[in-house]
């Protein structure tokens, strides 16, 4: 499912699909079939504005994000699981250092975690999830990052074999069996949370949500939006992705509810 995933993405992308409406239309053009063409133009067209010029895409993710509030500091934990996604693995396997994306905040939060909870052990679940597989593994780096904060090893494991949410789930739940642990904080992005929290309890364990990473205010509301189209492309892009994974897991038989509480 891991390939089929990357690959449907790859030609499902909005911007994607609007190109290719556009390749349809001029392909309808040379063969004279004038209405198709100039329908598939306005839809590509329109696809195109709404992706780059609307804040649709902010609604989208503002209402993953929103899923579930980060609650009040609990007063013990236990573990702490980290999922990955916010590292520039292309680049960092030759650049070596730590590139870090968007996603960023789940790394610097994670560290933050671990000095608030001295005692709590860390589970870091990240590998290299490229469709060829040829990419540093993330959860390499994050040691060495976690060593640089000075981060006692002894308190981390780490799984550089996923490639992808589920496999995250799949992994960290042989640690937490191996380690007799159990109601952890799961620190993710605010628009990965609902599946990610979604995947993990359906295969039993039992997670607090731990937002680390949001994308929009929270207060967004549907408006025209020309002063950052690659950014609004952006955020669309992460919110369909997102629900279209759900919905996928779900017909999969991966989740149990096609939107968590």
């Amino acid at each position: 499912m891991f390939f089929f995933a990357k690959v449907f993405w790859l030609t499902s992308q909005p911007v994607t699909i609007g190109f290719l409406l556009i390749a349809l239309s001029v392909a309808l053009m040379i063969f004279r079939i004038r209405r198709l063409a100039i329908a598939a133009g306005l839809l590509s067209l329109t696809l195109i504005f709404v992706s780059f010029y609307t804040t649709s895409g902010a609604l989208i993710v503002q209402e993953l994000e929103d899923r579930f509030p980060r609650p009040a500091a609990p007063a013990n934990v236990a573990c702490i699981v980290l999922l990955g996604g916010g590292i520039a693995t292309k680049v960092d396997g030759v650049r070596g250092g730590y590139n870090l994306d968007d996603a960023a905040d789940r790394y610097i939060e994670t560290v933050r975690l671990a000095g608030v909870y001295p005692n709590a052990r860390i589970i870091m679940s990240g590998g290299d999830g490229s469709l060829t597989g040829g990419y540093v593994k993330e959860a390499d780096i994050i040691r060495r990052m976690f060593d640089d904060f000075h981060i006692d090893p002894a308190r981390v494991e780490y799984d550089a074999e996923s490639r992808d949410t589920y496999e995250n789930a799949i992994n960290t739940r042989v640690i937490l069996q191996r380690l007799n642990l159990d109601h952890c904080l799961l620190v993710t992005s605010g628009f990965h949370m609902p599946r990610a929290v979604a995947i993990f309890r359906n295969l039993g364990m039992d997670v607090t949500p731990w937002v680390a990473d949001y994308r929009t205010t929270g207060k967004q509301g549907l408006t025209l939006s020309a002063g950052h189209p690659i950014d609004n492309a952006d955020l669309l892009t992460t919110g369909l992705r997102e629900w279209i994974g759900i919905v996928a897991y779900y017909f999969a038989g991966r989740v149990s509810t096609l939107y968590p509480q």
